[in-house]
């Protein structure tokens, strides 16, 4: 795919298709494209938006570039909060264990170790 082209169309505030999106993605995720073309099709992006269809693809492209948890076998009603972490993160430590008093399952993943402001087990 020509990367150039996509971030072209973008550019020009047409919308991509599905097969597009999970293409970039993949690119980014993989290193196949260069980070001056992501940063390209971010501006595009951001300057053109996504409609509910492209966002909805790009949200999932994105949860599928990873690994994905199957916590199908929780038979409760499942939250997981997520911290974009910082210096002054600390609602993850007490809302939690609020929720799961409250019978909701919190199957938390969360990071340690991250830069100088540390992940919430760090905080922990």
């Amino acid at each position: 795919m020509l990367w150039v082209q996509l971030v072209r169309k973008k550019r020009d505030a047409h919308p991509l298709t599905d097969d597009e999106i999970r293409a970039f993605i993949a690119g980014v995720t993989d290193g196949s494209i260069p980070d001056y073309q992501q940063a390209a099709m971010l501006m595009a992006v951001f300057f053109r938006g996504l409609d509910d269809r492209e966002l909805a693809t790009w949200a999932d492209a994105m949860t599928r570039s990873g690994d994905v948890l199957d916590l199908s076998s929780i038979a409760r009603k499942k939250i997981d909060k997520h911290s974009t972490g910082g210096v002054g993160d600390k609602i993850s430590i007490p809302l939690a264990p609020a929720v799961a008093a409250c019978g909701v399952a919190v199957p938390m993943v969360s990071g340690r170790g991250l830069g100088h402001t540390g992940g919430t087990l760090d905080k922990l």
